[in-house]
C-alpha cells in the first residue's frame, strides 16, 4: 500500500493579542483550496490538528484551546480603499468542522502586520520610520478595520514596552479601529440591536426569565447579569470550565438567544454554530486577584466582564467581545452600560480574568436607531516562526 507524501505550504505562525493562529497568503494555498468549500475546510482542520477525540490536537498546530485553534487567510484586497481582506477561521477542536461565522478581533491585530512582511502592500506606503496605515476588509462579517502598525527600518516593528494583560511579555503597541462594527450577521438584518431592545427578557426553559443586552457589534454578544446566573464577576476560568452544569447551562442561554437575534431559527442548529454568538456576563466593579497573581482593585475597572468563547470561559477577552462591550457601554440602558454606572461614556476599562483592558466606541443615536461609527483599542502582535507547514497531501 503506498501513501501519498506530505507537501508544504507557506505559513507564518503568529501571536495576535491573545490569541494564536496559523496565517497563509490566499496565493499560497493548494489550488482547491484557494475558495471556500470542503477542501479548504478539511486542509485547515489537519493544519491545526482537528478534529481530535482526546481534544489536545498533538498532531498539529493548535493548542487545544479556542483562543489557539485558529486560521487566518490573507490576500490583496481588488475592493476600494482596502489593502487586504482578511478571512478568519475559527476551528472545531474535537469536531470536523471550522466555523466562519465571525471574525477574531485579537488575531485582527497580527493581520496588518503579516500583510506588510508578506509583501502585500504597496511598498509606497510603508514608512522607513513611523506608523504604516493598513486598510482591512474582515471578509467574514463584511467590516472594515484600521491598522496602525508600527514600522523601524522598513519594517515591522514587533518589539516595545505596550503590556496586554493576558500576554506574558511585552511588545509593540498596534491600535485598531473597527469601523461601523454592528455586525451584518445572516438573519439579523445588520441592527445594532436585532431585536429592536437595549435589555430584553429572556426566557430560558429550565433557566428562568434573564435580563439580557444582544447587540451586534465586532461579535453577536448576549450579555447578562452576572448575579442573575449566580455569579459575582469576579470567577477565573477553573470556575466554570470545571463546572460541567454552568457550560451546559451558557450553551443553552446563548442558543435561545441566538434564536431572538435571528442567527439561527432553532436552538438545534447552534452546535453547528460554536463561534457566534458570545455570551458573556458583566458585574459591577469589584476586586480580585487576576490569573497572572496580579490584585486588581475595584478602583482599576469600571465594570467586569466574562466572557465564553467556543464553549468555555475565555483566559481573557476576545477582541471582538470587546469591541461589543465598548459599544454596548457607550449606549445608555444596556446591561453593559448600567454596570458600568450609566451615563453617557466614550469608553471603559474593564476587568477579565486575566486583568484589565480600555476600549472605547464612539456611538450615536439616529432617527431613534444606534449606530457605532467605530470602536478604538489597541492590542500586539508578533510572529512566532514562519516557513511552511506540511500535511499529507491526500488531505485535499
Amino acid at each position: 500500500m503506498t501513501h501519498a507524501p506530505q507537501i508544504r505550504i507557506p505559513a507564518t505562525y503568529m501571536r495576535g493579542g491573545t490569541s494564536k493562529g496559523v496565517f497563509f497568503r490566499l496565493q499560497d494555498l493548494p489550488e482547491a483550496a484557494q475558495v471556500p468549500g470542503a477542501a479548504r475546510d478539511a486542509l485547515l482542520m489537519r493544519v491545526i490538528g482537528s478534529p481530535d477525540p482526546y481534544g489536545k490536537q498533538i498532531d498539529g498546530m493548535g493548542g487545544a484551546t479556542s483562543s489557539t485553534s485558529k486560521t487566518v487567510i490573507v490576500a490583496k484586497s481588488s475592493r476600494a480603499g482596502h489593502d487586504v481582506d482578511y478571512l478568519f477561521g475559527q476551528v472545531a477542536i474535537d469536531r470536523a468542522f471550522v466555523d466562519w461565522s465571525g471574525n477574531c478581533g485579537n488575531l485582527s491585530a497580527a493581520v496588518g502586520p503579516f500583510a506588510i512582511a508578506s509583501g502585500l502592500i504597496d511598498p509606497e506606503r510603508v514608512p522607513d520610520h513611523g506608523v504604516a496605515i493598513v486598510r482591512i476588509w474582515q471578509a467574514n462579517i463584511g467590516k472594515t478595520i484600521i491598522a496602525h502598525v508600527p514600522v523601524t527600518k522598513g519594517a515591522v516593528q514587533e518589539t516595545g514596552d505596550f503590556e496586554l494583560d493576558g500576554v506574558t511579555f511585552p511588545a509593540a503597541e498596534v491600535q485598531l479601529e473597527f469601523m461601523d462594527p454592528a455586525a451584518e450577521e445572516d438573519g439579523a438584518g445588520g441592527a445594532m440591536f436585532p431585536t429592536g431592545r437595549l435589555v430584553d427578557d429572556l426566557d430560558v426553559p429550565g433557566i428562568g426569565t434573564l435580563k439580557a443586552t444582544m447587540i451586534n457589534a465586532g461579535i453577536p454578544t448576549i450579555f447578562l447579569n452576572a448575579e442573575s446566573i449566580g455569579y459575582t464577576g469576579t470567577e477565573l476560568q477553573d470556575a466554570i470550565n470545571g463546572d460541567p452544569k454552568a457550560l451546559a447551562m451558557f450553551e443553552t442561554i446563548r442558543a435561545h438567544g441566538a434564536v431572538r437575534m435571528g442567527l439561527i431559527k432553532h436552538i438545534d442548529e447552534i452546535a453547528s454554530r460554536q463561534h457566534t454568538p458570545k455570551i458573556a456576563f458583566v458585574a459591577k466593579p469589584a476586586a480580585y486577584v487576576a490569573s497572572s497573581g496580579k490584585e486588581i482593585a475595584a478602583s482599576d475597572v469600571d465594570l467586569l466582564v466574562r466572557a465564553l468563547s467556543m464553549g468555555k470561559l475565555h483566559h481573557a477577552m476576545m477582541g471582538t467581545a470587546a469591541v461589543a462591550i465598548g459599544t454596548a457601554a457607550a449606549i445608555t440602558g444596556t446591561l453593559v452600560n448600567l454596570a458600568a454606572g450609566g451615563g453617557e461614556r466614550s469608553a471603559v476599562r474593564f476587568g477579565h480574568p486575566s486583568g484589565t483592558l480600555r476600549v472605547g466606541a464612539q456611538a450615536s443615536q439616529v432617527d431613534g436607531e444606534w449606530t457605532v461609527t467605530k470602536a478604538i483599542m489597541s492590542r500586539s502582535a508578533r510572529v512566532l516562526m514562519e516557513g511552511s507547514v506540511r500535511v499529507p497531501g491526500d488531505i485535499i
